[in-house]
C-alpha cells in the first residue's frame, strides 16, 4: 500500500490529459467483433484497459501493445471462442459489463467471469436479466446478482429485452454492443431512470464509427439495432475528461493555472462538464486550439450540480466544494453508490474527518465548505481511484497537507497522475 503525502502547493503549467479509458473500453470491445483489424491509435494503457486487453484475448483475439503503448492492433477472430479459463476483470467494471454480453457470441461452451473483492460487489442481475430474455443462458454462480457470472456462448438469437437503467448506463451500452453482431434485429426497453446518458452517447458514437447500426429516442428508453459488419482502420482516442478534471480542481483550489491540451468535445464525454463547474464555481476557462487553460480565481458556492449523468465527478466536484464558501449540493447521484466503493457515503465521511460539513443523501452529498483548511490527518480512499486522486487534490489546499493511502490505485485509469502533478510543481511524495 503506498501512501502520498501532499504539501500545499500551488498548481502552474502545461500537461497532457491521458486518452480517454471510456472510448479506450469501447474500441477494443467492438474490434473484438470486428470482421478485420483494428488500430487504437493513442489508447490508455492502464489497469483498467489491459483488463479489457486481456479479456479479448481470452475470447481469441491476438492483440499486440506496440510503439511502447502508443498502439493496441487488434485481430479478431470468427466467430469468438470459448475461453480456455477464467476472464479475470481486475477491478475494470466497464470490463466486466462489456465483456459479459460478448461472452454470448463465442461458438459454444461456458465463459466465466470475475474480479477482485469490489468487482464481485458490483450489480450485475440487470444485465444478466436482459440477457436471458435474449435467450442467453447467464447467472451469477452465488445466485445473488454479482461475479462470478457464467454466460453460454452460441449467439444471440432472441428479438427483443428489457434492461433496468436507473444502476448503470453500461448495461446498455454492453447490450448495443454485443447486439450488432445478434442473428436478429434487437429491439431494447429501458425501465426505470436513464443514468449517465452521455456515456450511452458515447458507445453509439463508436458503433457508428465502426458501421454499426443503432437508433435510439430521444427520451433513451427505446434502442433498436441492425446487426451489421463491423470495420474500422483506426481509431484516434480523445483525451480523458475524467481524469483531468483533477488537473481542473487542482487549478481551481491552488489559485493555479494550468494549461491541458490533448482534450476536444468532438466525442462526446459526459465529465466534460467539470469545465463549466468549474466556471460556475468562479474559476476562469478558456477554450485552445489544442484543449483548455483552467485558472484559480475566486470561489463561489450556493449551487446545486445534477450528476446523473456525470457520476465519475462526484469526488473531485465534492472537494471543490469543500474549500468553496457557501453551499453546494450534488444531487441525482445515487447510483454512485455502486462504483469502485460507495462515492457517496465515503466521500462525505473523508470531507468530515477534515472538519467539512458534509451529508450524504439518498442520492447525493450537502457540501458546506471553508474558507480554509487545516488538513494534517490521513485520508482513507477505499482503493477507489477517484477518490485518491480527488483527495490529493484537496490536500495541496490545505494548510498542513494531507496524507493519502493507497494512491497506487491511479494506475486504474491515470497511471501518470502523481508525475503530472509534480510536472506542475506540487510537492507531492510517494512512500
Amino acid at each position: 500500500m503506498a501512501l502520498i503525502r501532499v504539501s500545499p502547493s500551488v498548481v502552474r503549467g502545461l500537461v497532457e490529459a491521458p486518452p480517454s479509458k471510456s472510448y479506450t473500453h469501447r474500441a477494443l470491445a467492438l474490434a473484438t467483433v470486428a470482421s478485420d483489424v483494428t488500430e487504437l491509435e493513442n489508447p490508455l494503457i492502464a489497469d483498467d484497459t489491459i483488463a479489457s486487453v486481456n479479456a479479448s484475448r481470452r475470447l481469441g483475439c491476438s492483440v499486440d501493445v506496440e510503439n511502447g503503448g502508443r498502439g493496441i492492433i487488434v485481430k479478431p477472430p470468427n466467430p469468438l471462442r470459448c475461453p480456455d479459463d477464467v476472464i479475470d476483470v481486475g477491478n475494470s467494471g466497464t470490463t466486466l459489463r462489456l465483456y459479459t454480453s460478448l461472452s454470448s457470441l463465442t461458438e459454444a461452451g461456458y465463459s466465466v467471469l470475475t474480479g477482485d473483492t469490489s468487482i464481485r460487489r458490483r450489480p450485475m442481475e440487470p444485465l444478466l436479466r436482459a440477457l436471458r430474455g435474449l435467450g442467453i443462458e447467464a447467472w451469477s454462480t452465488r445466485l445473488n446478482g454479482f461475479a462470478p457470472i457464467v454466460v453460454k456462448g452460441g449467439g444471440i438469437r432472441g428479438r427483443d429485452t428489457a434492461v433496468d437503467g436507473s444502476v448503470s448506463s453500461q448495461f446498455i451500452s454492453s447490450l448495443l454492443i454485443a447486439c450488432q453482431k445478434a442473428e436478429n434485429p434487437i429491439t431494447i426497453n429501458v425501465t426505470g431512470e436513464v443514468v449517465s446518458r452521455t456515456y450511452i452517447d458515447a458507445t453509439i458514437e463508436v458503433i457508428r464509427l465502426f458501421g454499426g447500426r443503432v437508433e435510439k429516442t430521444p427520451d433513451y428508453r427505446l434502442y433498436e439495432i441492425t446487426p451489421s459488419e463491423l470495420k474500422l482502420r483506426r481509431f484516434k482516442t480523445p483525451g480523458d475528461f475524467s481524469s483531468a478534471s483533477f488537473l481542473v480542481a487542482a487549478a481551481y483550489l491552488t489559485g493555479g493555472e494550468v494549461e491541458i491540451r490533448n482534450l476536444t468535445t468532438a466525442l462526446p464525454q459526459a465529465d466534460a462538464a467539470i469545465l463549466e463547474i468549474a466556471e460556475a464555481m468562479g474559476a476562469r476557462v478558456t477554450r485552445l486550439v489544442e484543449g483548455f487553460r483552467v485558472k484559480g480565481m475566486e470561489r463561489r458556492g450556493g449551487f446545486t450540480f445534477s450528476l446523473r449523468d456525470s457520476p465519475d465527478l462526484v469526488p473531485v466536484v465534492a472537494v471543490m466544494a469543500a474549500l468553496t464558501p457557501g453551499e453546494v449540493k450534488i444531487s441525482d447521484v445515487a447510483h454512485a453508490r455502486y462504483k469502485e466503493s460507495d462515492r457517496i457515503g465515503n466521500v462525505a465521511h473523508e470531507l468530515e474527518k477534515l472538519g467539512v460539513y458534509a451529508k450524504a443523501v439518498d442520492d447525493g452529498i450537502i457540501i458546506h465548505g471553508c474558507e480554509e483548511l487545516e488538513g494534517g490527518v490521513t485520508v482513507e480512499t477505499y482503493r477507489d481511484h477517484r477518490i485518491a486522486m480527488a483527495f490529493t487534490v484537496l490536500g495541496l489546499a490545505c494548510r498542513k497537507g494531507v496524507m493519502v493511502k493507497e494512491i497506487e490505485s491511479a494506475k486504474v485509469s491515470y497511471p501518470g497522475f502523481v508525475d503530472d502533478l509534480k510536472k506542475l510543481g506540487a510537492d507531492v511524495e510517494v512512500f
